[in-house]
């Protein structure tokens, strides 16, 4: 290793095999984690090349436990993370509002790193017990329409990682790299990034695959449709710029957007939503959010028809139905 962080030391960059044999290494806890916290701040002084996410990404997807979903056609909606601006579970919210509406998700998610609660503390907290036995995850999404992959049983070979992420509490490439790792391989993915940069680098990645996806990144910063700023939506067909009335709402304030202080007001954020008594903006955001997901399974509805399936899917009680199907089941194995 002190080869390879004396080689970017000096401003140079990997190639895609190098980088991957060097996060397979970092996976065989072959680096002390002082070694791997110099590795990954490299990263956080320069931008991180097409190549090297590649390679980082490929490492990883052969590493993963692999779950065999294809039976359904799933899709993942997630954010990398790291944006700093501690919003309520958007993204994980829109999963049970997507799979309210009759589409299939394969949520692929994590504990927080960088805010106060993730996908996998707000699944928790609501009693949900994590699995890898893929026939509870088939049955699971099966009846429910979702199931919940947490990322640390299907990449085990990142435990090495996960006290050094946690100790530095920053954005790494490792929130990059979450949403392109989903080990059930789903045909369609929803990504939120955190910068322009990201959205670019993700399109270049995925329109190399024959994966079906959209790319949102909100102009001032949120790795989501937060309808605080304009748009940038990236899909296969190409790139477009969208306005908050584009989903039917007004610009709304940083503030409407912020999540609990801790997993408990988190998880009573998140239960408002889904029982249709959050706040407009609450309810606005969750419903941008998840009416492009359902274009991206749907490439038949235009928004506006995908922003009412949204809303029909909060307000007739079907994304709460599918939630506590989605626990049932789950506490029921």
């Amino acid at each position: 290793m002190k080869e390879i962080l004396n080689y970017l030391y000096h401003q140079k960059t990997l190639e895609r095999n190098e980088a991957g044999r060097i996060l397979t290494n970092i996976a065989k806890g072959e680096y002390n984690n002082s070694q791997i916290a110099s590795f990954i701040s490299v990263f956080l002084m320069r931008g991180i090349t097409v190549d090297e996410l590649s390679g980082f990404r490929d490492a990883l997807l052969d590493l993963c436990i692999r779950v065999d979903l294809s039976d359904f056609n799933t899709i993942d909606m997630c954010g990398t993370g790291g944006d700093g601006k501690d919003t309520f579970n958007i993204s994980t919210l829109s999963v049970f509002v997507v799979a309210g509406a009759g589409y299939k998700v394969a949520k692929h998610g994590n504990y927080a790193v960088s805010s106060s609660c993730g996908s996998s503390n707000v699944m928790e907290s609501l009693g949900y017990t994590f699995t890898q036995d893929p026939s509870q995850l088939k049955n699971e999404i099966d009846k429910s329409n979702v199931c919940f992959l947490h990322a640390p049983l299907f990449n085990p070979a990142m435990k090495n990682v996960a006290p050094v992420r946690k100790e530095l509490g920053v954005k790494t490439f490792f929130n990059m790299l979450g949403p392109m790792v989903n080990p059930s391989f789903p045909k369609n993915q929803m990504v939120g990034v955190y910068s322009q940069e990201l959205a670019r680098l993700y399109n270049y990645l995925y329109q190399q695959g024959d994966k079906n996806f959209v790319i949102v990144h909100s102009r001032d910063g949120y790795d989501e449709v937060s309808l605080t700023a304009d748009i940038t939506v990236i899909k296969n067909e190409g790139e477009n710029v969208l306005k908050p009335k584009d989903f039917k709402s007004n610009y709304l304030h940083q503030k409407d957007l912020h999540g609990g202080k801790n997993i408990e007001e988190s998880k009573s954020i998140f239960l408002s939503v889904l029982n249709n008594s959050a706040s407009p903006a609450q309810k606005a955001v969750v419903i941008a959010n998840s009416a492009l997901a359902i274009q991206c399974m749907d490439k038949n509805s235009d928004l506006s028809a995908a922003i009412e399936k949204a809303k029909e899917s909060i307000e007739s009680g079907q994304a709460l139905q599918a939630l506590k199907k989605l626990i049932e089941i789950n506490n029921s194995k």
